[in-house]
Order: C-alpha cells, then structure tokens, then sequence
C-alpha cells in the first residue's frame, strides 16, 4: 500500500515511533526514523532492518525546534531520494520539570513545554509544508491524543502517582485545531493534514490504573502499540486521498 513511499518518522526510536516505521516498512515504503537521539536511532534501525529483513529504513538526526536541523534533514532526503512522501509528527520533546501535577507546574516549564512540543509540530509542519509545495504534493500526519479531544478522566489515576500534565492537554488539543487550520491554509496546493489519536498504549502502567482504565472502554482497554499501525498506513495511502483535515480516533470507545 505505500510502495516505494518515503515517510519521516519524527521520535522514530521511540516506543510508537517503532511501530510506525514497522508499518511502512511492511508495506513496503522507505522509513525514516527521525530522531534526536542519534545513538538510539542507529540501534532502532539496525534492530528493525534485522527483525524485517529489509534495508529500507534510514536513520537522520533531527531537532524538530530547530529549523536548520529540518532543512538539514529535508536537504539530505531529498538529494538520497529525491522525493519525499509524508512526514509523520510523532516526537514528544519536553523539559526535566515536564509531569508535575497543575498546582505544581511553574509558569516558565509550561511554556517551554508547549513551546518545545506544540511549537516543534508547527516548525516542522511548516518546513515540510514548503519542500511539498515545491515538490507538488504532500502528507502530514500529526500524532494527538484522547486527551486532545476530551478532559481527562482523572479518576482513573486514583490509588497511583500518575496524572496527565496540563500541557499535554493543552499541547493535544491545540494540535488538532492548528492540523485543521493547515489543511484549509493548503488549499490547492495538494498538502493533506490529519491526526491521529490514540487511546492509553500499554506500557506497564500500575494495575488498578489498567483496571480502571478498561472499565471506561468497550472491549479490550489499553491499547498494544500495534494497534495504530492499520489507521497510520490509511492515512499514509491512496485509500484516504480524499481524507483532509481530519481527526481519527482509536480507543476501543474511551471517548464516548
């Protein structure tokens, strides 16, 4: 479904990130895992490559705040490849003070976080966005939230030390708008725009918290990270060429 496709992958080494570059390599698109970690990215690539037997995944050093750092990455993608499909935003920069709880978050880390994250989608929709016009089309896909579409549901977190940061909140739903606002700013240039969001992924959260968590769901509760490769290779495929603009969510009915 996405042959010969080059598709960036921004947080590629990370835990969604790998799934993703997993889905496109399986349907044989070309990868790009996107990263700032240069050391984990290399070993996420040369994992992958090994685990599919396929030598179509790239690895590229990228700060997605840093406007030279995009330029950087799209000047050597497109003089290895010539083209570039879609760029996947997936990365989730934040500060050593990023988790507190809202009494507890400082004025200076709040705006640094959504600045980092909410800021770096932006730059790097905006960096991509200018190599699409020129190349004459392109695809973004922003990676959101449930949380960018409902408030939290903070009584799941009771009897453990977790929560959702304010920002997170704020940084996920201003992600889906400022998604929308690019697909009607793109208008006639052939740049679709969408989100992606997803429920809770399991990553050995405390059990009363994956116990109450279920209870909100309708079948099966906290997501496997694998779970969001079918909508990612949708959204990355001719079959939703006329989608734009769009939200899609995958929570097993969280939100409802």
């Amino acid at each position: 479904m996405l042959n010969n496709q080059v598709v960036v992958i921004t947080g590629g080494a990370g835990l969604i990130g790998q799934e993703f570059v997993k889905a496109v390599v399986e349907n044989n698109g070309i990868a790009v895992i996107a990263d700032i970690n240069e050391e984990l990215g290399n070993k996420v690539k040369e994992k992958l490559s090994k685990e599919l037997k396929k030598d179509s995944i790239d690895f590229v050093k990228l700060d997605i705040t840093s406007k030279k750092s995009l330029n950087d990455c799209i000047d050597y993608l497109d003089g290895k490849y010539k083209k570039i499909d879609a760029i996947v935003n997936n990365a989730y920069p934040r500060n050593k003070n990023y988790g507190k709880h809202f009494f507890d978050v400082e004025y200076k880390d709040f705006v640094e976080n959504v600045g980092l994250n909410l800021g770096g989608y932006f730059t790097t929709s905006q960096q991509f966005a200018k190599y699409f016009q020129k190349q004459g089309y392109g695809n973004i896909i922003n990676i959101s939230s449930i949380y960018g579409v409902v408030a939290p549901k903070f009584e799941i977190y009771e009897g453990t030390q977790m929560t959702t940061p304010v920002e997170y909140a704020a940084i996920k739903s201003a992600l889906i708008h400022l998604s929308k606002y690019m697909a009607k700013y793109f208008k006639r240039m052939n740049i679709r725009v969408n989100v992606l969001s997803p429920g809770g992924i399991f990553d050995n959260q405390p059990q009363p918290f994956l116990e109450n968590y279920k209870e909100k769901c309708l079948n099966k509760g906290m997501l496997d990270k694998s779970d969001l490769k079918g909508t990612l290779v949708y959204l990355l495929s001719d079959m939703s060429r006329y989608v734009n603009g769009q939200n899609i969510i995958v929570d097993d009915g969280f939100t409802i």
